[in-house]
């Protein structure tokens, strides 16, 4: 081992770290890992945005979902397992660097996996990935005697699904089986993705640090809502070029930039690190549950920079189709915001009714389009999100208010006693 006075680590036994370590906050390889994934987002952002200005978003919606999936899920595995296993030594960064190199190939393939459906680049991608992953957790089992049989089933489940993925592209590119096989199997293989980590921690469960998670997630929603803010951009240029400038075009930018701004509110309205802390079981479902979350916001800057790039020249989509690119993503973006809160917060902030109600509204609001046009249902998400953010700040703070007034006299009372 290095001097303590010196930053280099050339070689650390990987052990679990502990689950309330002070201080515990995401590194700098840990953000230099997030950039790549800033690469594929807006690849797989980029793409559905195209189809969606063709007038095919609907047509192209499970294949984006399906390469998202594994940004997500390769996102994921690496920020949880650094959570527990982080020693940021030299094989630790390079093998990093490996998954790094994955996440860049597998960008690369996503034009042709979405337009195409050709998915040989994106597997290759998550090989690389998946690769480096298991000799990490090869590794984690060498190193640490006491999470060995743990880390040992994530390899072995890890490299079983891979070998899957791979025989799936292989099958269905050498036409052994039919092109209409690969949805299903692509299903049955993310169940057995979401499966190895319940299956592998039966033995032992893994030393991941709460708040340094929840840490990661909002800086994971902060790249994809500065993706929705550059895909909204690429719209603007897009509008620009075109030598239109027209108050559509105004509204929607200003409406759009409120939006993302009133989702990054209401998502960081709540700490979730102590809900996690304390409801450490319910992990699975607030982690999984964000892939529908991450997923939305990624739709939305499609659905922005389309509507944005319309309101400069005409394109193949209907306002109908451009009205229903922002509102679902923001419909589904706080119904599943709600839950995944609602899974670890003792005391939720957002109310049930509420939610719905707004998101009632937002999805049955494009039905106008055709008669307010495209700027105007942007304009009205904004405002319901900001109206939501408002209800939800107010609501609180006379809670808080009312349980100081309940709590103030007993205190007194208690004291003089």
């Amino acid at each position: 081992m290095p001097p303590a006075s010196t930053t280099i680590r050339i070689r650390v036994r990987m052990s679990a770290r502990p689950i309330d370590e002070p201080h515990r906050a995401a590194s700098q390889l840990e953000l230099l890992f997030d950039l790549t994934f800033v690469v594929a987002v807006a690849a797989v952002t980029a793409q559905l945005a195209h189809s969606i200005a063709d007038g095919h978003g609907l047509a192209q919606l499970v294949p984006f979902l399906q390469v998202f999936f594994a940004i997500w899920w390769a996102w994921m595995n690496f920020t949880w397992f650094a959570s527990s296993y982080d020693t940021d030594d030299v094989a630790y960064r390079l093998l990093t660097m490996v998954q790094m190199a994955g996440v860049l190939v597998l960008a690369a393939g996503v034009p042709a996996a979405i337009s195409d459906s050709d998915y040989g680049v994106v597997t290759l991608g998550y090989l690389i990935m998946r690769v480096a992953l298991v000799s990490q957790w090869l590794r984690a089992g060498l190193e640490d005697p006491d999470s060995r049989r743990t880390a040992r089933r994530y390899a072995a489940g890890i490299s079983l699904v891979q070998l899957g993925w791979v025989l799936r592209f292989l099958l269905v590119d050498t036409g052994a089986l039919p092109s209409s096989s690969a949805l299903p199997l692509f299903a049955c293989l993310v169940v057995l993705e979401l499966a190895v980590p319940r299956w592998a921690e039966r033995a032992r469960a893994t030393n991941w640090h709460p708040h340094h998670i929840a840490e990661r997630y909002g800086l994971f929603t902060i790249i994809l809502l500065g993706e929705s803010v550059l895909a909204a951009s690429r719209g603007v240029e897009g509008a620009l070029e075109a030598g239109e400038i027209s108050g559509g075009f105004v509204v929607i930018a200003f409406s759009g930039l409120v939006l993302l701004f009133a989702l990054w509110w209401l998502y960081f309205l709540v700490e979730a690190g102590e809900g996690l802390s304390d409801r450490r079981h319910r992990s699975y479902l607030w982690g999984y549950g964000h892939y529908g979350i991450f997923a939305a916001l990624a739709a939305l800057g499609a659905g922005l920079e389309v509507a944005v790039e319309q309101s400069g020249h005409a394109v193949a989509a209907s306002p109908l189709a451009l009205g229903y690119a922002v509102a679902i993503p923001v419909g589904v973006y706080l119904a599943l915001l709600w839950a995944v809160h609602a899974l670890v917060v003792a005391t939720p902030v957002f109310f049930p009714a509420v939610v719905l109600g707004c998101v009632i509204v937002i999805l049955v609001l494009p039905l106008a389009t055709p008669w307010i046009g495209v700027a105007a249902v942007v304009a009205v998400i904004a405002a319901i999100c900001v109206v939501l953010v408002a209800v939800t700040i107010w609501t609180a703070v006379v809670g808080a208010r009312a349980g100081a007034r309940r709590h103030g006299p007993q205190s007194s009372s208690s004291g003089e006693a």
